[in-house]
């Protein structure tokens, strides 16, 4: 096993923990909006962790230059889904007192 190909290995165990770290927040916590905080944890380190993965097999490739765009798109589109559903969370509340 090569140097690459350990720290391939490496950054998609690190993708798997993180998930799994989501995983237990949306069971653990209590509140929708602390849900929804470990779920956008995820949205960022795990397109950081495929670009990572994506750069170490490929180099900066067309690949790569798409894995990138595509996770910086997602990051994007994830906070502001993140930021809507948590405003519609606390207005909910708020109608709910």
């Amino acid at each position: 096993m090569g140097a690459g190909s350990l720290s391939l290995a490496v950054v998609l165990c690190l993708l798997a923990l993180v998930s799994l770290l989501a995983a237990l927040g949306c069971l653990r916590l209590a509140t929708p909006l602390a849900r929804l905080h470990a779920v956008s944890f995820l949205n960022v380190l795990g397109g950081a962790a495929l670009v990572l993965a994506a750069l170490l097999t490929d180099g900066w490739g067309s690949r790569s230059l798409k894995c990138l765009a595509l996770a910086l798109t997602l990051m994007l589109a994830g906070a502001l889904l993140t930021h809507v559903t948590g405003r519609a969370l606390l207005m909910r509340e708020a109608r709910h007192r």
